[in-house]
């Protein structure tokens, strides 16, 4: 058991995920932790992601292990964690969730295909988590009797302050400007993935400029399909996310 504020942040790949886990590590009452299934994930799928036994080697791969870790204890009374939602796979427990602050982050998924695409071959609908992330969000409600938190990074980009203080507002935690801007470079929560995929992130010192309100161009069709799939899950979350939907989607 633990006193501390346990924010389980569910997103799927290219979606703001890493800028939130630095928005809410620069906070000095949280510290964070980075996909905690992803070595117990591949470790039990296979899955060929870019650098697969580094990941294994790096980190707890008993899924039972994983889901004590994320219960703590902690020293500081916020914990962030970042999930995936394709990482919880049948069998892993998801138990440990009722006892978390559950908040999904989503992003329309042509904006996500078409960033991910560039950073992974063979992506499918598993890969980009919104079925999944359907699921737990049910899956959630259920255990808790009450539906989780949603926020669009749109949103998120383009209204940084606003959104993130009723994001705040909304988990049960004071907003702390702190979010707002970090510094550049790795952390000491990244894992060790990051130097594959977290080019940008390092570079970077705040939250980016706004995305256009409408959506990038059609994609391929193999990516195409893959919207389709995704796109009911996408639509059933959206809306209920908050923040006014500022982001704007156009389809």
């Amino acid at each position: 058991m633990t006193d501390t504020k346990i924010i389980a942040m569910w997103s799927g790949p290219r979606n703001l995920s890493t800028a939130m886990m630095r928005a809410f590590g620069n906070r000095a009452d949280c510290t964070a932790m980075d996909e905690p299934f992803y070595g117990a994930y591949l470790a039990a799928t296979g899955a060929d992601h870019p650098m697969k036994e580094a990941i294994i080697a790096s980190m707890e791969c008993d899924p039972d292990a994983v889901a004590r870790q994320c219960l703590g204890p902690f020293a500081t009374p916020v914990c962030y964690q970042k999930h995936m939602p394709h990482h919880m796979i049948d069998g892993f427990p998801l138990d440990w969730a009722a006892r978390a602050t559950n908040v999904f982050l989503i992003r329309h998924p042509r904006r996500v295909l078409a960033s991910y695409a560039r950073k992974k071959q063979g992506v499918t609908e598993r890969d980009i988590g919104y079925r999944r992330m359907l699921e737990i969000d049910r899956h959630v409600t259920e255990m808790t009797g009450k539906a989780p938190v949603v926020v669009a990074s749109e949103d998120i980009l383009a209204e940084p302050e606003a959104v993130l203080a009723a994001l705040c507002a909304a988990v049960g935690i004071d907003f702390d400007p702190a979010m707002l801007s970090w510094e550049a470079g790795p952390r000491a929560e990244d894992g060790v993935w990051g130097v594959h995929w977290y080019d940008a992130i390092w570079k970077s010192t705040g939250f980016s400029k706004p995305e256009s309100l409408d959506l990038p161009p059609e994609l391929p069709d193999h990516l195409a399909k893959i919207e389709a799939e995704a796109l009911p899950a996408w639509e059933a979350m959206a809306t209920r996310r908050i923040g006014g939907g500022k982001g704007g989607s156009k389809a």
